[in-house]
């Protein structure tokens, strides 16, 4: 989920749509659909509630733009407002959203994806809209089966999709979290973009690691997950 100061000021407008789907695609985390109702550029978000009575959380959307259904990605929380509630819709149900909206966008130019956890959801919204060619993905986790799309993305992407995982090892991952990959390259392009998306410690340290090894203050972009 997406941190609320930045998005404190926009007007909630919320309507109301059916639930298509709720997949459980790894322990605790889930995939809920509905049936788009407006455009969106990969990278926005959405606010979320199912009692007008109930301030909506934020998620990123996790869909392609050219898909016909909205999606997002949520751990749940057991001590949670929403998310343990949202983990049981079912097909029919209706819950509340607004519109997409948000400045947390890729373009033409070329950049490293950097996520932990349900955080790569804005990154799998960019690659369903065809915007990955000149991309790096890095996907940090604890355990293996938390590489969500990992199928789809290793096909598409191949070396270009990194995944470290700090609890579990495989022959396909480095072991240790995004910071310790980052921190044993030799040399980071300094002439692209990198995008952050993730807990606030990831980011705070993501970024300061950055702008050590040289990379402009202006070329790293966050959102940050809580």
């Amino acid at each position: 989920m997406p941190k609320a100061e930045e998005y404190k000021n926009k007007p909630i407008e919320l309507s109301e749509v059916t639930i298509t789907q709720n997949q459980e695609i790894s322990p605790e985390v889930h995939l809920i659909s509905w049936k788009r109702t407006h455009d969106f550029v990969p990278g926005q978000v959405v606010k979320i509630t199912l009692d007008p009575a109930v301030p909506p959380r934020i998620y990123s959307v996790c869909s392609g733009n050219d898909d016909q259904e909205i999606s997002v990605l949520f751990n749940v929380k057991e001590d949670g407002i929403l998310t343990p509630r949202l983990s049981a819709v079912i097909p029919g149900m209706k819950i509340l959203v607004t519109k997409p909206y948000g400045s947390f966008k890729d373009g033409k130019k070329p950049a490293w994806w950097i996520a932990t956890g349900t955080g790569i959801a804005p990154f799998y919204s960019m690659f369903r809209s065809g915007i990955s060619e000149n991309k790096t993905l890095i996907h940090g986790v604890r355990h293996l089966n938390q590489f969500y799309f990992e199928d789809e993305l290793e096909w598409a992407m191949g070396a270009r999709y990194i995944r470290c995982c700090s609890q579990e090892q495989s022959c396909n991952t480095f072991p240790g979290r995004v910071t310790k990959y980052l921190e044993e390259l030799n040399e980071l392009p300094t002439n692209i973009n990198y995008y952050l998306c993730g807990k606030a410690l990831m980011v705070v340290e993501v970024r300061d690691l950055l702008i050590s090894r040289g990379i402009p203050y202006e070329n790293i972009l966050a959102e940050i997950y809580f």
